[in-house]
């Protein structure tokens, strides 16, 4: 997943780590000092903002009119710091020095006291009978912060020195291979490509003792109880509870309906393992990988067997590879990378969209400089709360790209869609959303739309013989990452509500990967291992749950825009290119920000008030078919 600064949901910036858009949540600083910025200490409020003392106002109790003047300072205040700390992230990100990260790191830090303070402030208001719109406003201050520091000064400072341990740790960690010190990124480049079931295993532990496991695992459970602690004082239970608090319905509510989801797609995964567990027995035997039970975590392709996707040519299916190379397709029309990002937005005019602004072009890096080191990672930005949308990219002329910047730019219309919202509005109904709408136009990437656009001949397009391969390609990416993405979480619920003890860490997570995903480690685990710690979001305290709700969000999107454009083939060949209708619906959802419950979104565009995965099913319904018939005299499951 694309990293992004963390924290919290103020603006889109703060909405947390891990997504695939960059957005304020850190305003501007005008035509101020910047140095007012860069004061040791906590932020201060900027004049006539939020009170910055955990006192109302000056004006007495607590009442609906200082809480609307509480609210309307607080976002003055937020975007303001939003828009500054925006353009330094920038700034950073494409100007990579020691003082550009000196500077990311003082905002960062500045960023937090801001939103800890305007948190703890909302307190005051608890028995306040408040309108919706302001009761929705302090409830997204309160629970929107991913690590809320304690009141006590002491007790924050030591969350900061914490995180940032566990952090750098895991950034620089590293295995020597051959005589040579590797990093994680060359350790993952090993997995993808490697077929070598000693070399993996040996690959896999090593990036597993490479982060020094043992004083990570001491710091994680010092900072669940810090942090525990910073969630009991804004009026929650846990962190748990503070987590599962963002989505417009009750915590317990919200982690069952995650269960419901997962069970909805659940038997498509199952077939998906069981296929691909025969093709590694086949391919390994069965000392390395048995015919039944779990499969060997390893052998999957990726450090965390979260996607499978390099196992293509392990788990290939059907008679016929795909018809075209969309790589060989770009390269054939003569495309450059600004022709790439043309084209992606053609799409979305070609929906009645208005056309991205001039600034976009003239600011966003879309080639990778030469002369400097940046940050390459795709991102979609929103400057300023108005119209300074930017991606970052730095893009190459391939299929994979090509695809990637349909899915950035469908961040950057959703944020200018909801541009018009409060400043506390301005992002996803809820953390799912935006980045199912970035991957939902990615699915409208098919072989019609590459004849619409000019880039396939219909004399060419593939017929349905082609269509078992694909889907397998996608399943391999998308549906293998499910059970990962439900279980991510599910563990650190867990650890913050006490459920699992620091003595019952390791050995608690592999109990739920076999669960849900039935896999199991290659080595036998020490006793010192802290094995979630291999994963960026765990020793970064990033949350999870976001990229489960939104494969199962694309889909359902995916499948309401193809019934509103008519389409009556099958689902995974529909593309909405050039449906003004299907447009306007999916703009008047993309504007609602987060000014409404998350229901009331999804129901503009889908209709339903619910998140469904039987899409994913209707999707898949041809490599279902096959692999159930495939399968039908295996011994499926775990």
């Amino acid at each position: 997943m694309r990293a992004l600064l963390g924290g919290v949901a103020i603006g889109a910036l703060l909405a947390g780590a891990g997504m695939y858009y960059f957005g304020p949540g850190l305003p501007t600083a005008g035509d101020g000092d910047i140095a007012e910025y860069f004061t040791e200490g906590s932020v201060q409020p900027i004049d006539g903002t939020a009170s910055g003392d955990g006192t109302a106002s000056s004006d007495g109790e607590p009442s609906v009119e200082s809480a609307e003047r509480f609210l309307a300072n607080a976002e003055d205040e937020i975007r303001e710091f939003g828009e500054f700390g925006a353009r330094t992230a920038w700034v950073q990100n494409n100007f990579i020095t020691y003082d550009t990260n000196w500077l990311l790191e003082r905002m960062s830090t500045q960023s937090t006291e801001m939103s800890v303070r305007l948190a703890t402030e909302t307190a005051q208001y608890a028995d306040v009978d408040l309108p919706e719109t302001m009761e929705r406003k302090m409830t997204m201050l309160r629970a929107g912060i991913t690590l809320p520091a304690p009141a006590d000064s002491a007790a924050a400072a030591r969350l900061s020195e914490l995180t940032t341990r566990m952090g750098t740790a895991y950034s620089a960690g590293l295995m020597e291979i051959d005589g040579e010190e590797v990093d994680h990124n060359e350790l993952e480049n090993i997995m993808r490509t490697s077929r070598d079931p000693e070399f993996l295993s040996h690959v896999w532990d090593g990036w597993r003792r490479a982060y020094d496991p043992d004083q990570m695992s001491t710091d994680y459970a010092e900072m669940v109880e810090i942090a525990n602690q910073g969630a009991q004082d804004l009026g929650f239970d846990n962190l748990a509870q503070m987590w599962l608090s963002n989505y417009d319905m009750p915590a317990d509510e919200m982690e069952a309906e995650v269960e419901r989801l997962w069970g909805q797609v659940e038997p498509l995964y199952e077939q998906l393992h069981c296929h691909v567990r025969s093709n590694l027995n086949e391919l390994y035997g069965d000392e390395v990988q048995p015919a039944d039970g779990p499969i060997r975590a390893d052998l999957l392709g990726n450090m965390w067997a979260q996607s499978w996707a390099s196992l293509s040519d392990v788990a290939s299916v059907g008679d016929s590879g795909p018809a075209y190379s969309l790589d060989d397709l770009l390269v054939q029309a003569d495309y450059d990378q600004h022709q790439m990002v043309e084209t992606a937005e053609g799409f979305f005019t070609s929906l009645g969209l208005e056309e991205l602004p001039e600034t976009f072009w003239e600011r966003s890096l879309i080639v990778q400089p030469r002369d400097r080191q940046v940050a390459c990672h795709a991102s979609a930005w929103n400057m300023d709360y108005e119209d300074d949308l930017r991606i970052k990219m730095c893009t190459r002329v391939n299929g994979d790209d090509f695809v990637t910047v349909h899915h950035e730019l469908g961040h950057n219309f959703y944020q200018r869609a909801y541009n018009d919202q409060d400043v506390i509005f301005q992002t996803g109904a809820h953390d799912g959303f935006h980045e199912a709408i970035g991957d939902f136009i990615a699915l409208s990437v098919t072989p019609e739309y590459l004849v619409q656009i000019g880039l396939l001949d219909e004399a060419d397009m593939p017929d349905a013989s082609a269509d078992l391969s694909l889907l397998m390609d996608t399943a391999l990416d998308k549906i293998a990452f499910l059970p990962f993405a439900v279980m991510m979480d599910q563990w650190r619920w867990q650890v913050m509500r006490g459920e699992i003890t620091p003595e019952e860490y390791n050995a608690q997570w592999w109990e739920l990967r076999e669960s849900y995903q039935g896999i199991v480690p290659p080595t036998e685990r020490p006793g010192d291992a802290f094995d979630p710690g291999s994963k960026y979001h765990i020793a970064n305290n990033v949350p999870y749950l976001r990229y489960f709700l939104s494969f199962i969000m694309q889909f359902q999107f995916h499948e309401a825009a193809c019934e509103m454009a008519g389409w009556e083939g099958p689902l995974h060949r529909c593309s909405i290119y050039g449906n003004e209708e299907v447009g306007a619906r999916f703009n008047a959802m993309m504007e609602m920000g987060a000014s409404q419950p998350w229901p009331d979104a999804l129901e503009a565009f889908t209709g339903t008030r619910e998140m469904d995965g039987s899409a994913i099913i209707s999707y898949f319904q041809p490599l279902m078919t096959y692999l159930e018939e495939e399968n039908a005299d295996r011994d499926c499951g775990w």
